[in-house]
C-alpha cells in the first residue's frame, strides 16, 4: 500500500480543522489524524466528513 504524500495529508487535515471549527493551537492533532486516515483508505472520499472531530 502507497504512503499517502505530505501534500494529500496536509490537504486532509486542513478540511478536518475547517470541519473542527478552525481552533488554534491543534496542527500536530489534525495532520495525524489525517495521515491515519488516509494510511488505513487510501481511496478516502475528502469530501467526506471525519466523526472525529464532528461529533
Amino acid at each position: 500500500m502507497a504512503k499517502p504524500t505530505e501534500a494529500r495529508i496536509q490537504t486532509r487535515a486542513h478540511q478536518l480543522w475547517e470541519l473542527a471549527g478552525k481552533p488554534e493551537g491543534r496542527q500536530e492533532e489534525f495532520w495525524h489524524e489525517a495521515e491515519r486516515e488516509l494510511s488505513a483508505d487510501p481511496a478516502l472520499n475528502t469530501e467526506e466528513a471525519s466523526e472525529t472531530f464532528t461529533e
